[in-house]
């Protein structure tokens, strides 16, 4: 893959003064395996940053536009707007994936479309915006691609906690408890993929992945829960 500075401004729509810097915010760890001569550094640094941006942006935005939500909702609310899954769909609608730069070995494996390495370029991005461009241009960035997620986390009611709704709906209809079980592991130990499959009274009813065995567990809820509702 050849990073495109020009292609990935137009499609975020800024203009960065760093090149390197956008582009370090597209390098996977993995890629410095093959590139040790040339590039020196990987996007986890402004990962770090980036969720520290995105979670104070979220969270000013929330307080101060639902100023009646009690603490409890907000909370729910804002980690609805910055999970992985939600990340990883703005990457996928945004069509960056493409350039991620990651050695052969992860891009063969589906490196570009892993949700937990999407999440992670998005976040890091915002880290990128903030160092080049500023608190207020990294707010911009979020306000315009997060916070308009809110209303249709809402009505869909992602911002419930899957694991507690299945086993309530569960109980009520089958008077049965939900059993997680990891069915596969894959991935460097610094960036693993867990895959849970969730059963009732020993049927399968849905399968989730995610970078932690919590993350695999709320997705396959949440994939059984769309079974009782559909």
């Amino acid at each position: 893959m050849v990073f495109n500075k020009l292609k990935i401004e137009k499609i975020l729509g800024l203009t960065f003064a760093s090149e390197d810097l956008i582009k370090t915010a597209c390098t996977h760890r993995s890629y410095l395996n093959e590139h040790r001569s040339t590039v020196k550094r990987h996007n986890e640094r402004l990962e770090f940053l980036g969720d520290a941006v995105l979670e104070l942006v979220v969270t000013d935005y929330l307080y101060t536009q639902y100023p009646t939500k009690p603490e409890g909702d907000l909370t729910s609310w804002r980690a609805a707007l910055v999970k992985t899954e939600s990340l990883a769909e703005l990457a996928e609608k945004l069509e960056i994936g493409q350039f991620l730069l990651m050695s052969r070995g992860e891009a063969k494996s589906g490196g570009r479309t892993r949700m937990a390495l999407l999440a992670n370029l998005v976040e890091a991005i915002i880290g990128a915006i903030y160092i080049d461009q500023g608190y207020d241009a990294a707010a911009k960035f979020i306000s315009t691609n997060i916070h308009t997620k809110l209303e249709g986390i809402l009505k869909a009611g992602l911002h419930i906690d899957a694991k507690s709704h299945l086993q309530e709906v569960a109980q009520e209809k089958q008077g049965s408890t939900p059993r997680y079980e990891v069915v596969s592991e894959s991935g460097p130990d610094h960036d693993k993929i867990f895959e849970v499959a969730v059963y009732l009274d020993k049927k399968l009813w849905g399968k989730g992945n995610g970078n932690s065995k919590q993350a695999a567990q709320q997705a396959a809820a949440q994939a059984a829960l769309k079974k009782y509702t559909t």
